[in-house]
């Protein structure tokens, strides 16, 4: 199979040819744009040891819940995959990628298979699609780059010519990784966010201790609501020696409170002692989504939301190997009514800016587009998991422009695990963008040169501006 017939140089762009050259010629012009990633979930320990990595499977299959999830679908057991549970051994990794490589044809027209092919090609020189039968072949090929210097972390970022990327970490973090980068004079090209979920959410197992060890890092009494609250506002100061310019905020619903301080010490009080209701403890996670905005005003963290997630929602899964499994499910969300608290509070509090997520797809013409293009301190991030693809790029921006208009986009972040799935994202996102705009031209509704701006201002320089690198 040619290179050509793996990875098209015109994938994505439309079909009508005339668009195709516009959408083509404006591509040309970012595609070799730096990679922002405000967004992201990559190890920070891969960039702070700057280890070799071990193997193809355990790069490319293990961490990567879209590939696992799909797999799963079809009969394909986590343990045969390698996915970790506590006391079961590890496969053979090779055993590991022979099953992906006999499965891969479950990715025809996925947005995993554009990744994985990008990655295999573009980033690991491999010239033929991955089958059963170039299993091995592709596996010694990936395993021989993997062990060259020019394929340990930090190299790679350079190589995918990443400005800057950031991890996320827990409130109890004891952030090590990123102290061996700020002593390597590498935060800012990697750089940590604050999610403090492990401690804005009573379900969370064990939150009292976490609340009790919040109050030991920090030097606070997190029994009282006063002291929480500044113990956050002490943990944040600490993250932002490590880079950190965003918060993120995993809400099970848009949900907001503005409680009066009896409330909220009442509710607090019941969360520590493990006694309250299921909707006190939504009420609980939307009082601290407040408070979060209230630390934003104060200190000028962007704040990010992402919500529309049933999150972990195979118990069994859940218990035997932890979240990020793949059974995240998208369900509707109340955005308007959900965020009248936070917004009623801080909406025009100066300098706060929140970044929206959904997986609830209708939400964006209904609810988010109006919301952003009244509020000031509303922008609406980019496509995530289930749409963060070419489909639900195009839908996205179809969706939102006219009514949010593109000043209140994020850019585009690519959220994601999988550190050799970045370029291909972002290249997505890109062709995506050039596409859209290709037709806008096509239409007559924007000039070509405004077109040029904008496809760099999707590309880069929105992102900069919205999480304020």
């Amino acid at each position: 199979m040619s290179r050509e017939e793996l990875l098209h140089p015109d994938r994505l762009f439309p079909a009508e040819p005339g668009l195709r050259a516009t959408a083509r010629e404006l591509y040309e012009g970012v595609c070799d744009l730096p990679i922002v990633s405000p967004h992201g979930h990559t190890d920070p320990a891969w960039f702070a040891q700057d280890m070799p990595f071990a193997d193809a499977a355990s790069l490319l299959v293990i961490p990567d819940h879209y590939l696992l999830r799909m797999l799963r679908s079809v009969g394909v057991d986590y343990d045969v995959l390698g996915v970790p549970r506590a006391g079961r051994a590890a496969p053979d990794p090779r055993d590991v990628w022979r099953v992906f490589a006999r499965h891969y044809h479950l990715f025809d027209g996925t947005p995993s298979s554009l990744w994985v092919d990008h990655a295999m090609q573009v980033v690991l020189g491999c010239e033929e699609r991955l089958c059963a039968g170039n299993a091995d072949a592709l596996y010694d090929h990936i395993n021989d780059r993997l062990a060259s210097p020019e394929f340990r972390p930090r190299a790679l970022l350079k190589r995918f010519g990443v400005e800057t990327i950031a991890t996320t970490e827990g409130a109890l973090d004891p952030l090590v990784h990123h102290r061996k980068l700020l002593a390597d004079g590498w935060i800012g090209t990697v750089r940590t966010t604050y999610r403090p979920d492990d401690v804005t959410d009573p379900e969370v197992p064990e939150f009292a201790a976490n609340l009790d060890r919040l109050g030991e890092i920090t030097d606070t009494d997190t029994a009282q609501w006063d002291g929480m609250i500044e113990a956050h506002r002490r943990r944040r100061a600490e993250f932002r020696r490590f880079g950190a310019t965003a918060t993120d905020h995993g809400a099970a619903s848009a949900l907001t409170a503005d409680l009066s301080p009896a409330e909220k010490q009442e509710l607090l009080d019941g969360a520590r002692a493990g006694t309250l209701t299921p909707a006190q403890c939504e009420l609980f996670r939307g009082q601290m989504l407040t408070e979060m905005a209230g630390l934003s005003v104060e200190d000028g963290m962007v704040m990010q939301i992402h919500a529309g997630s049933r999150r972990n929602t195979d118990r069994a899964m859940f218990a035997a190997r932890g979240p990020n499994m793949g059974a995240d499910i998208p369900v509707r969300m109340d955005w308007v009514g959900g965020l009248d608290a936070l917004l009623n509070r801080h909406g025009d509090a100066t300098g706060l800016r929140v970044i929206l997520f959904t997986l609830d797809e209708t939400a964006y013409t209904r609810e988010l587009a109006p919301m952003a293009g009244y509020w000031p301190c509303l922008m609406l991030g980019p496509p995530w998991w289930f749409h963060d693809s070419s489909n639900g790029i195009r839908r996205y921006l179809d969706g939102v422009v006219e009514t949010a208009g593109f000043a209140n986009l994020a850019g585009f972040n690519d959220d994601t695990r999988a550190l050799l799935s970045i370029p291909a994202r972002h290249d997505v996102w890109r062709r995506e963008v050039c596409g859209f705009l290709a037709r806008l031209i096509a239409e007559h509704r924007i000039a070509r040169a405004t077109a040029r701006q904008l496809a760099q201002d999707l590309s880069a320089d929105m992102a900069r501006k919205a999480y304020r690198l």
